[in-house]
């Protein structure tokens, strides 16, 4: 347990880990997503492709704690769970994918994900179309493939939502239980499948103290009055954290 301890106190490049997190925080309460498309890129840096993830799912702890009460009473219960059943059954897939891949090749793939989802929202793309059962499922299972994968549960689904004339509230509060329900079925994969280290656990302690602060400051500034300000702040730190982050920068 100790070993543990010293070995997260030790964790290369720990302050900007802190920092990270704490931005990643602050956008995540007044979006309601962002945590790990700005946290992933710098994260991947510094940590192992399973401890990432790891660290993703426990991050979702604390903001779902901050956030889910007051999302689940404004989500779409049934749109959400048909995603989250898709979800469930691809985990794994995502998972044995990572475990076949090197270190630079999860961050290119990662900082590709977040690229190619910032060009969408970014862009102005809207879809007017009708979503069946099929579709939920397919954007579902989707999301648990490259969840499972990267430690970005949010993408798929983010541009789905943001890609759809919607009320701001209520697509904040389904990418909020739809992500809580993510972050539980990718922990249980990896508790299970002995990819969970007690290190990570305890690194998650400290990333969690400027996380929560944060997450419960951007949830007290949220006003759907202000949705084009934090979509452009949201998009901002984002592009940052993956431009930075590249690994033709090492």
């Amino acid at each position: 347990m100790l070993e543990a301890f010293d070995a997260a106190l030790a964790t290369p490049g720990l302050f900007w880990l802190l920092v990270t997190m704490g931005a990643a925080g602050l956008v995540r309460g007044f979006t309601g997503f962002g945590t790990a498309m700005i946290f992933v890129p710098v994260g991947a840096q510094f940590l192992p492709a399973a401890d990432v993830v790891f660290l993703m799912v426990l991050m979702g702890v604390f903001s779902t704690i901050t956030l889910f009460p007051q999302a689940w009473s404004n989500a779409d219960r049934a749109e959400v769970g048909a995603l989250s059943m898709a979800a469930a059954v691809t985990v794994p897939v995502g998972l044995w994918l990572m475990g076949q891949m090197d270190a630079l090749t999860v961050r290119w793939l990662a900082a590709g994900v977040i690229g190619l989802t910032l060009a969408a929202v970014v862009s102005g793309w809207r879809w007017q179309g009708t979503l069946g059962w099929p579709g939920r499922f397919a954007i579902g299972g989707a999301a648990g493939v490259v969840g499972g994968m990267t430690g970005l549960t949010g993408p798929v689904v983010i541009v789905f939502y943001l890609a759809n004339v919607r009320d701001v509230a209520r697509v904040r509060a389904n990418t909020i239980v739809f992500l809580a329900a993510l972050d539980v079925v990718i922990a249980v994969n990896l508790i299970f499948g002995g990819r969970a280290s007690l290190q990570a656990f305890i690194l998650a302690g400290f990333l969690g103290i400027p996380y929560l602060i944060t997450t419960l400051t951007g949830k007290a500034l949220f006003d759907p009055k202000l949705e084009q300000l934090y979509r452009f702040a949201s998009y901002s730190v984002i592009a940052l954290a993956v431009l930075t982050s590249l690994p033709v920068f090492d």
